[in-house]
């Protein structure tokens, strides 16, 4: 679908994934955790890379690279454009250095500005650019949103338990709990059987897995109006969910029993009591908080220990587009607000990603673009489940009722929690 072409999306994207790593050393922004998670480094320069090899090599005319060996260095995954550095292996390069990427991403930026100014008086590059720079944009936001979970897996590897980002000024913008759930009563919004349309729809952005848009029959059920809390999940904890196998699913049952999981990502006893480590620092933990960082194994049980289960990426996205939503990012898109502590869907956006237990698949008629790009999202429709919603992560811009975002059961590490659903 066409785009508008707006440089002062690129300009804004692009001054954000810097201010990220604001006040960072050389040695934050090269470690890498895990093979999961990538170096703050290696994002500014992938997503530089991505503006070079997508948009300005195909459309500016004697385009240079600063460096041929970054086409190899920072391709991600795209084997259409050519091989990659091995992802586990990231954290290696201490060269380029960081200050190298930094003129990397400038060399770049000159050259997309000159690119975009090109194009406001020339319509048939206008027209070319719009669908890419949007992508671009969107891709961007995509890794600022990696960049804080993947530092603050790497922070919280740290017996130090360092501070990303002070509390100053009420400034809590990176804890799900922003907004803590109401009361410990859960209370369900019910909706009725029907056929009913699902995917993305109008002229606004959308990534290609969010098409096309089909219909759906959805059976009635009941959304919960708020996040599972930590409160929550601590009974499910004192009850001994964590080692209880008719709770869970068999392949989460042994993985839980391996990696000796008892409690979600960051989590610590001490002196009896919980604490969670957070990008502000180690906390006690809020019982109304949304609880955060679980995987899809916990998620599913703790459904099936409060005798409910996980909604379907459908039911959440019908729900999301009916019922009222109250809280952070409740005007974005279509969906209307409602005055904070009414009745009706709580923390859709902007608190956690929601589980699902719909499988990551392509919509029926799914069909991916035959280029590089179209590696972007179709070649991982498999062994992963759809999350939907956004987090205190994703950038404000970035959420949307159709957004699917796709993650293995065992993720972690990710802003995740629970919503639950029950059949009527």
């Amino acid at each position: 679908m066409a785009q508008c072409l707006r440089p002062e999306q690129f300009a804004q994207a692009r001054a954000r994934t810097v201010s990220i790593c604001a006040g960072l050393s050389a040695e934050d922004c090269a470690l890498q955790s895990m093979a999961d998670a990538s170096p703050l480094k290696w994002h500014l320069a992938h997503t530089t890379w991505f503006w070079e090899t997508f948009v300005l090599e195909p459309h500016q005319a004697g385009y240079m690279p600063r460096d041929r060996v970054h086409r190899y260095l920072y391709n991600s995954y795209y084997n259409g454009v050519g091989p990659q550095f091995p992802r586990p292996q990231r954290g290696l390069l201490s060269r380029p250095s960081l200050d190298d990427v930094r003129a990397y991403r400038a060399h770049v930026d000159d050259a997309m500005a000159r690119l975009l100014e090109e194009a406001g008086s020339d319509a048939s590059l206008t027209d070319r650019l719009g669908s890419l720079v949007a992508l671009g944009t969107q891709h961007e936001e995509q890794h600022q949103e990696l960049m804080l979970t993947d530092f603050k897996h790497l922070l919280g590897c740290n017996p130090l338990a360092p501070v990303y980002r002070a509390v100053a000024g009420g400034d809590t913008r990176y804890l799900p709990g922003a907004r803590p759930a109401r009361g410990d009563t859960q209370a369900w919004t019910g909706f009725d059987a029907g056929v009913f349309a699902t995917g993305h729809q109008g002229a606004g952005f959308c990534f290609d897995n969010e098409t096309p848009r089909h219909r759906v029959f959805l059976a009635p059920f009941e959304l919960a109006e708020r996040p599972v809390s930590n409160g929550d999940f601590l009974r499910f904890i004192a009850a001994g969910g964590y080692t209880d196998p008719s709770l869970w699913l068999s392949e989460g049952f042994d993985w839980a029993r391996e990696n000796a999981i008892d409690a979600p990502l960051y989590w610590r006893r001490l002196d009896g009591d919980w604490r969670v480590f957070t990008l502000h620092g180690e906390q006690a933990i809020d019982p109304g908080a949304p609880v955060c960082h679980v995987s899809y194994y916990e998620a599913d049980a703790y459904a099936r220990f409060a005798g409910a289960r996980l909604p379907t990426e459908h039911e959440w996205e019908h729900a999301a587009s009916r019922a009222p939503v109250v809280g952070q990012f409740a005007d974005h898109g279509c969906l209307q607000p409602v005055a904070p502590g009414g009745d009706g869907l709580r923390g859709l956006f902007g608190g956690v990603w929601e589980w699902t237990s719909s499988s990551y698949s392509p919509y029926p008629g799914f069909a991916a673009r035959s280029d590089a790009i179209g590696e972007y999202n179709g070649k991982f429709m498999v062994n992963q489940y759809v999350l939907r919603g956004g987090s205190c992560a994703t950038p404000p811009g970035h959420v949307r009722a159709t957004y699917r975002n796709f993650f293995p059961a065992a993720t972690r590490w990710q802003f995740a929690g629970i919503r639950l659903a029950r059949s009527v």
